[in-house]
């Protein structure tokens, strides 16, 4: 009795940090719908709407940095019952605050470029990568969402994160090879910076789909 009573505090302790966990991806995705915001302003050359955007943005991932400390706190709980469960929730919750920090970034360099002008292929294939960024993040959500009702949905959604990953990938290729053909229009530090931007957006893509291999790995275990 004592043994089953132990198994199900466990039990409510990996689903507590779980539902933090959730609650951590979905400030994780109102950072990039807030940076798919800013850029989509800039490319309509409204920068006041894009600043109010890359505002909120910095707080909403400051609520990110918070719900970690969080979960960390609540797994430290554990004990060696769920020991494997809890280090992959743990390289889980890192991944989504270092998805949250590569947008973060993102915004900075739009913040720093300003109101300088970018060709507008650029600005086009920067906003349908942030665009792509909210679908994948939001598939990302929707897999953690279906790990302790339903791991095979979960495994699925996990795909679906890859699949707009790649596709994210192309536009970042087709941008990087565009800078041939508009380097000698543009000034070398904005240049730089915009390189940056889009490196940013491709490196939180990434995280996306490296998070999605531990929502795998979890769900196998469920």
């Amino acid at each position: 009795m004592e043994k089953r009573s132990y198994a199900w505090f466990e039990k409510r302790r990996r689903t507590k940090a779980l539902d933090l966990a959730q609650d951590q991806i979905t400030k994780a995705i109102d950072t990039v719908t807030l940076l798919h915001q800013a850029m989509r302003s800039v490319s309509e050359g409204k920068r006041k709407e894009a600043t109010q955007s890359i505002e909120t943005l910095f707080k909403v991932e400051e609520e990110v940095d918070r719900l970690r400390t969080e979960v960390f706190m609540e797994l430290s709980k554990g004990a060696a019952l769920f020991a494997d469960y809890r280090e992959d929730l743990l390289h889980l919750v890192k991944r989504l605050d270092t998805l949250a920090d590569h947008v973060k970034d993102a915004a900075r360099c739009i913040e720093m470029l300003g109101d300088t002008p970018i060709p507008k292929e650029f600005a086009e294939n920067t906003v349908r990568m942030t665009s792509l960024l909210v679908d994948c993040s939001y598939a990302l959500k929707g897999s953690i969402e279906k790990l302790n009702v339903n791991p095979q949905e979960a495994i699925q959604g996990a795909q679906k994160v890859e699949e707009i990953e790649h596709e994210i990938d192309q536009y970042y290729l087709k941008t990087k090879a565009a800078f041939v053909k508009f380097g000698p229009q543009i000034n070398a530090g904005v240049m730089v910076i915009f390189d940056d931007l889009i490196e940013f957006i491709e490196q939180a893509a990434d995280m996306c789909a490296d998070t999605a291999d531990y929502i795998v790995i979890l769900s196998n275990r469920e």
